[in-house]
């Protein structure tokens, strides 16, 4: 039988009666002072990697168009599309948490360059992160869970594509636009940002007609491949590595380690990623900027499960989680944890009949 995963429902009401909402999280004990230094910010190691990253966009884009429309374009389409639709997941993220850059303002811009690439509202979505991190995996609280239970496996596969996401978020921006929000978002965003909402949908719409209208009347779609069409074909990566944050793991604990895994990746995929393979350490502590993580792995790593070593190795271990779960709900991965690590809470003992 299915969830009810609606944050308008009932299972949120009974969170948040049961004190499941906001809980507190466990932590690994570390030196403060440690934290501390990892929580340093350097304008000028994420500068460097958003240099790379827009120069890369900007150099396979003019490459790309200089080619088009021969077929000798299609390889430097298909790395702008992944630098688009799934480099711009991982800017949006970061640069929503306000780690990558130590000054402010450039933060802001690359979330916002980053935002309008995913179809994300800023507002909205700076909104939902922050519920998703106090809340994480809860029902009927956590607004991005990708996958409920039973898992929808043609979602899924769809939006290796694009194809659920992009529909979703372009009649969301019409919602906007036309002055409203939908009551889910309601649940997590302040009626005084409604206007900040209203007005970035807007012009958001107004350059997605411009690129359209100029689509047709060059009788190509070359505009709609530098602005749009790459968050369809270029989001493969950030489905393949986002599905492994959280799928497959509990619902509704208290230990970061039961819900979240760290999985160990090649360095094209970091670099696109900008280190959120290490998710588990990430959830633990958020402020800790993404090119920092790999220390902040070594330093609380006693404490926390063995990281997958690779997606082939974590795929093949979530896939079985996923299949059997389409006739049992309850069915999860509980990770192990090494000699001499914080134990798990006893709610874990509610797991294990279930666990894989």
């Amino acid at each position: 039988m299915a969830k009810d995963y609606s944050l308008t429902g009932e299972t949120g009401r009974r969170a948040v009666e049961q004190g499941a909402a906001n809980p507190q999280w466990f932590r690994p004990e570390v030196d403060p002072a440690d934290i501390r230094s990892l929580m340093q910010k350097s304008d000028a190691i994420a500068l460097r990697d958003t240099l790379i990253w827009l120069g890369a966009m900007i150099l396979c884009a003019c490459v790309g168009i200089a080619l088009w429309p021969s077929w000798w374009s299609a390889p430097f389409w298909l790395i702008y599309g992944v630098l688009y639709g799934s480099g711009g997941d991982a800017r949006w993220h970061e640069c929503g948490h306000k780690t990558a850059f130590k000054t402010a303002w450039m933060n802001n811009v690359v979330y916002h360059i980053a935002c309008f690439m995913m179809m994300r509202n800023p507002v909205v979505w700076r909104a939902s992160h922050v519920r998703h991190h106090t809340d994480t995996i809860v029902v009927g609280r956590d607004p991005e869970i990708v996958a409920m239970r039973p898992p929808d496996l043609g979602r899924i596969a769809l939006n290796f594509f694009g194809l659920i996401d992009v529909c979703k978020a372009v009649l969301r921006m019409c919602l906007h636009a036309s002055g409203r929000v939908d009551p889910q978002e309601a649940r997590y965003v302040s009626p005084k940002d409604h206007p900040k909402i209203f007005r970035i949908a807007r012009i958001w719409l107004a350059i997605y007609a411009c690129t359209l209208a100029v689509a047709l009347l060059s009788g190509s779609i070359l505009p709609l491949m530098v602005i749009g069409l790459p968050r369809l074909y270029g989001a493969w990566h950030h489905v393949l590595t986002g599905l492994l944050q959280h799928l497959g793991l509990a619902e509704n604990v208290t230990d970061h380690r039961l819900n979240t895994r760290t999985v160990m990746m090649n360095p094209f995929s970091r670099f696109i990623y900008l280190n959120m393979n290490y998710h588990l350490e990430h959830h633990m502590f958020t402020m800790v900027p993404y090119y920092n993580l790999p220390r902040l792995h070594a330093l609380i790593r006693h404490d926390l499960p063995h990281p997958e070593p690779s997606m082939l190795a974590a795929y093949k271990r979530l896939i079985p989680v996923l299949i059997r779960q389409l006739t049992n709900n309850d069915a999860v991965i509980v990770p192990d944890l090494p000699k001499g690590a914080a134990p798990y809470r006893p709610e874990v003992e509610m797991l294990r009949p279930h666990a894989m």
